[in-house]
């Protein structure tokens, strides 16, 4: 049994590594990506080396299933939490007359999320250009729904460093 359970310990940390490795390789640079590869890849040796440890095929299957599962599911989690809030840009295109109901629906989350939306808008002839400046998810997921309700077209740019 001491055997299983070692099994289970090691594709847990081997399950987060690899999770962290496929992340890091797509978002991180290059002396990041390539370090996590390598560790992950040098773990990933411990467990194949266990793998063929005596002890049933299914047991194997079921502690790579279920630690597979729960380990990606925590490290996206983890990685979500992580995630900073960086400001986006929905520009939308409104009718003329729904300039005084998008202008309602804010003040009304105004008033229930005490959230300070950012927005400004310009007279484009029968159409309004509507700008929102969302610095947060919460903002921008709100700047959606006004939007969603008036029918609105609109686009999102995130913000980027000038170099």
């Amino acid at each position: 049994m001491n055997i299983l359970i070692l099994f289970i310990i090691l594709n847990i940390v081997n399950v987060s590594l690899s999770t962290a490795k496929s992340i890091l390789t797509v978002k991180g640079g290059k002396l990041t990506a390539s370090l996590m590869n390598a560790i992950a890849y040098g773990f990933y040796t411990i467990v194949i080396i266990y793998m063929v440890a005596d002890f049933p095929l299914w047991e194997k299957v079921a502690v790579v299933a279920i630690t597979n599962l729960i380990g990606v599911y925590i490290i996206k989690l983890i990685e979500e939490k992580m995630k900073k809030d960086k400001l986006w840009k929905v520009e939308a295109t409104i009718l003329i007359e729904d300039l005084d109901e998008i202008i309602q629906l804010i003040n009304e989350q105004k008033n229930k999320e005490d959230i300070d939306l950012s927005y400004n808008y310009i007279n484009i002839n029968k159409y309004y250009l509507f700008n929102f400046y969302c610095p947060t998810q919460k903002e921008s997921s709100i700047a959606k729904e006004i939007l969603n309700k008036c029918n609105a077209k609109y686009f999102v740019s995130e913000s980027k460093v000038l170099i």
